[in-house]
């Protein structure tokens, strides 16, 4: 036990690894697979608070739950496709879903929570932005 915790393992970029990974999923599961899915009915229903129209709304939502979390899963521009997803769920908590407590909005909270985290600490070493950047 004493020397597998003091083995020297990279635990931040494999922190950020994980959680950007696992983040992802989640997002693209939970929320951007059934809109896709049901586009159709996705458009008939979606709310509009920013009265922008709901092709556009549902186009930006789909931008933030599927296009930026595959980008930071990859590591791809992670603070930059952070934006977007924190933009989506800040307006989701405080437009469309005003009334709700934190118990009943706690998901989205968790979810500005780790993807705020993300776009604060970056991809990490294991990343295709760290990839690219490596010369030769």
């Amino acid at each position: 036990m004493k020397r597998f915790l003091t083995t020297r393992i990279p635990t931040p970029n494999i922190g950020l690894l994980y959680l950007r990974l696992t983040a992802a999923a989640l997002l693209i599961y939970v929320h951007g697979l059934p809109k896709l899915l049901h586009f159709a009915s996705e458009l008939q229903q979606i709310d509009d608070p920013l009265h922008l129209g709901r092709g556009l709304t549902l186009g930006f939502a789909l931008l933030a739950e599927i296009v930026c979390p595959l980008a930071i899963a990859v590591g791809w521009r992670t603070r930059l496709a952070s934006v977007p997803i924190l933009v989506l769920l800040l307006v989701s908590m405080f437009l469309v879903h005003p009334d709700w407590s934190i118990a009943d909005g706690q998901f989205g909270w968790l979810l500005i929570i780790t993807f705020g985290a993300i776009a604060l600490a970056g991809p990490g070493h294991y990343s295709l932005d760290q990839h690219l950047a490596e010369p030769g």
